[in-house]
């Protein structure tokens, strides 16, 4: 009989915390205002729009408008062209920690990462490292892998899964980059919410789950998520999937409507008679510059279950 029967559910914290992402060798948010942000990833500068910055840029015009390359929206949410101001490679090559990875300018604005996921980085590196036995990690909704490294350099087996095959595939190059190559990584290219259901069926445990799921996709055989409508039976069977000595499980969504509370109390729901603890709150990214005058901008909202 699992020996979680016996225990409370777990306890939720009373208040939000901010998980703030400071500049590294590797990225800066250098400024924002009126409704972009200027970012250095690497020795390459980049100007991206940021609705939520309402305040007024304190660099210089020259300086946004000389940016390396400035993404132009379009009507559409998140789509747009870039427009550079200098040759750019296809990729260049990044680092936070051990975990090597390729910066790319994406059709949708984005550079193939998230770079306030940094902050929860940490957290999962520090959860990992305190685990004996090479854990099993699963990184659902993967992207192009970095938690998934930042999971195997600690010292996990992870299964990276997500529904893009040119996703997987970046992955994959950024395991050969880090020097992870031999780490044991399964890299998994299927719908994630089909992918949970058949491991449930298996009897298949892990000790950490990431869930790190999209407001809307598309699975690669034309599976359709939405996140309000299918959010709580994926965290039931991620719940499921949790070995009687899991340690945590981190739960990010980026969509507008959703809040950190919200996600804690889906979780503190889904785990049940677990113990354990539950803090929820809020992604930022805080700009370079000394901490009494720099802007931090919130971009996304968590919430993390840890056995203890």
């Amino acid at each position: 009989m699992s020996n979680i029967l016996a225990l409370p559910a777990p306890k939720l914290a009373p208040e939000p915390i901010v998980l703030r992402t400071e500049p590294w060798a590797d990225y800066a948010l250098l400024d924002s205002g009126d409704g972009r942000k200027l970012e250095r990833y690497g020795q390459t500068t980049v100007v991206r729009p940021e609705p939520q910055c309402l305040w007024k840029p304190r660099l210089p015009p020259e300086r946004w408008d000389t940016a390396d390359a400035i993404f132009d929206p379009a009507d559409e949410e998140d789509a747009g062209r870039w427009r550079m101001n200098r040759k750019l490679d296809e990729s260049w090559p990044l680092s936070w920690g051990e975990a090597r990875f390729q910066a790319r300018l994406t059709s949708f604005r984005h550079l193939a990462f998230f770079p306030e996921q940094a902050a929860n980085w940490a957290w999962l590196d520090q959860r990992v490292r305190t685990l004996d036995n090479q854990p099993k990690v699963l990184n659902l909704f993967g992207y192009t892998g970095v938690a998934s490294l930042v999971c195997a350099a600690a010292g996990a087996a992870v299964t990276h899964v997500d529904a893009s095959k040119k996703s997987v595939g970046w992955a994959r190059d950024n395991a050969a980059l880090s020097g992870l190559a031999d780490r044991p990584v399964r890299w998994i290219c299927e719908d994630a919410r089909r992918y949970v259901q058949r491991e449930v069926n298996r009897g298949s445990k892990y000790q950490g789950i990431i869930l790190d799921p999209p407001k809307y996709g598309r699975g690669p055989t034309g599976e359709v998520w939405r996140l309000f409508e299918d959010l709580p039976e994926l965290a039931r069977l991620c719940a499921a999937l949790l070995s009687d000595d899991a340690d945590f499980l981190l739960l990010n969504g980026y969509a507008a409507r959703i809040s950190g509370l919200s996600l804690a109390h889906l979780l503190a729901e889904a785990l049940g008679p677990r113990g354990g603890e539950l803090d929820w709150g809020e992604l930022a990214l805080c700009e370079d510059g000394h901490p009494a005058e720099r802007r931090e901008i919130g971009l996304s909202f968590f919430a993390r279950w840890r056995r203890s």
